[in-house]
């Protein structure tokens, strides 16, 4: 049975160091999920304990993304400067505590406060994850691994709405929150042993020296640099160690890549419909098919479980096309499945019957969930690796945001411009409209793809041609590389002698107000 289990451990994900370091980084997120589907799922009992109205209880979950918001940036550029395993085992610490004292809230304003706590904490999470990803794995394979990742918060919500449901139906709502002090304490043991990658450099998870894994014929720089009119930008390649250079350089470099801003708004767009639906999807559902609760917190878990298919298949045929050939296959995944949500969707938040909404819903929702990962796996093509963090926690701000803005807006809509029995269903009706507009935001990626994925490859080559591979330095305990490997994670085959995409003998543009 073991050797059974071990077989499929490593069709998944490679090998049984890949899956710890997966499966760690997913529980991270599903953490996260599963506080945000906990506040959801106890959206009534909160209500009838604080006598507070749907805007209140959507301000619960917005002064959460409010503060990450403010905290993401910072966290980000932390985690391209310190040991980023530890940083997340420090907060996920602290973000026991914060569930602990949400828990024992004996006011409304003492429960928020809470609440922003969290937030603050959790801020490392997105740029941390991000960042440790991309350095686990290589280019080829980060969709489907991501896939998984992503997937570890649609569950973990899931988990919430389901397990904080029960608990809170018969305990009271205050163990729905304690109950989850004990995964808090099981993810930080994972964390702590958790080895901490080199930089740029995809070695062996297994923790032994070794050259790093090929992007192979298929890798997005490979193939950019194959295509004889696709060229980097040279006035965005890199010249320099950029943790040499000012945070505010650094976040202006980062929002200057034409496809990352594309990247960035569309899914800042998927995030505020996703955002709003979790923290009325259990009162929507109890109201709108006459359901009880329980009963709700298990559908929730069943339309989940979609979503879990979705970014699990959504990574993987991403992945699959790329290795076709298909250069953007990793922004045009995602521009058909958010032009097919609300096809979907929009019929089941209409209907009143449960049979018709359900498998509606759990489609819209795999469709909304493959959008994830292939976003992600893009947004790191297109960055150079030692700016991996900063990257996503700059784009974590807009995000967070978005989620943020999400829960309150829509419950003022529900309560002051749609009042009445239809109110929310008439709200998230309303709010698919921005997810069509993302799908259309995606098609000018397609078009700047290629030539961000070049710079980012010529950013990372140059590094090595001049001598100045990217290595942590900051005193992490990571390895350098060793002579002859690839430290940005590239073809093993890329030129050593200054005659890549871009001059290392700086003389390219580095002035202005790009790094360089």
């Amino acid at each position: 049975m073991s050797g059974s289990l071990r077989k499929r451990t490593e069709r998944l994900f490679g090998d049984r160091a890949a899956a710890r370091s997966v499966l760690t980084m997913a529980s991270v997120l599903a953490l996260d999920g599963a506080d945000k589907g906990t506040v959801s799922a106890m959206a009534g009992p909160l209500q009838d304990a604080f006598d507070i109205g749907y805007a209140a209880i959507g301000l619960l979950v917005s002064v959460v993304a409010f503060v990450g918001a403010a905290c993401t940036v910072p966290f980000g550029l932390l985690a391209d400067r310190v040991p980023r395993t530890r940083l997340l085992a420090v907060t996920a610490t602290l973000w026991g505590l914060a569930m602990l004292a949400s828990g024992a809230a004996v006011s409304y304003g003492w429960l928020l406060v809470s609440r922003a706590f969290l937030g603050a904490v959790t801020a490392s999470s997105g740029p941390a994850v991000n960042s440790l990803v991309g350095d686990f794995f290589p280019a080829r394979r980060r969709a489907r691994m991501l896939g998984f990742v992503v997937g570890g918060e649609l569950f973990g919500t899931a988990l919430g709405f389901a397990i904080s449901g029960v608990v809170g139906s018969t305990l009271g709502w205050r163990y729905a929150f304690w109950w989850l002090v004990l995964p808090t304490v099981a993810l930080v043991w994972a964390l702590v042993r958790l080895p901490e990658p080199a930089r740029g450099g995809q070695q062996g998870l297994s923790g032994h020296s070794g050259a790093p894994d090929d992007e192979g014929p298929t890798g997005p720089a490979r193939q950019a640099r194959a295509r004889a009119d696709v060229a980097p930008d040279e006035r965005l390649v890199l010249r320099t160690d950029p943790r040499t250079l000012p945070p505010w350089r650094l976040v202006l470099y980062v929002v200057r890549i034409p496809t990352n801003v594309v990247l960035i708004v569309a899914s800042a767009l998927g995030y505020f419909f996703f955002a709003g639906l979790r923290a009325f999807a259990t009162v929507f559902t109890t109201d709108q098919y006459g359901v009880s609760t329980s009963v709700a917190g298990s559908l929730v878990l069943v339309v989940a479980a979609g979503g879990v298919a979705g970014v699990l298949l959504g990574g993987r045929f991403a992945d699959r096309l790329l290795e076709s050939g298909y250069l953007n296959a990793r922004i045009l995944v995602p521009v058909v499945c958010l032009l097919g949500v609300p096809l979907l969707v929009a019929p089941a938040l209409h209907t009143t019957s449960l049979a018709v909404a359900l498998p509606l819903l759990v489609a819209g929702t795999a469709l909304l969930g493959a959008v994830n990962p292939p976003l992600d796996a893009a947004r790191l093509d297109i960055v150079p690796p030692l700016l991996w963090g900063t990257a996503e926690g700059t784009r974590t701000v807009l995000r967070t945001l978005s989620e943020a803005m999400a829960p309150t807006l829509f419950g003022f809509v529900a309560d002051h411009v749609f009042a009445g029995r239809h109110a929310l269903e008439y709200t998230l009706l309303l709010a698919l409209l921005p997810l069509l507009a993302a799908s259309l935001l995606g098609l000018p990626a397609l078009r700047t793809y290629p030539r961000d994925v070049a710079t980012a490859d010529a950013s990372a080559r140059t590094a090595a041609d001049s001598g100045r591979a990217p290595h942590d330095g900051s005193g992490d305990g990571a390895r350098r590389e060793r002579p002859g490997s690839t430290p940005h994670g590239g073809s093993r085959d890329a030129p050593r002698d200054g005659s890549g995409d871009a001059p290392g003998d700086g003389s390219g543009p580095g002035g202005g107000d790009q790094p360089g």
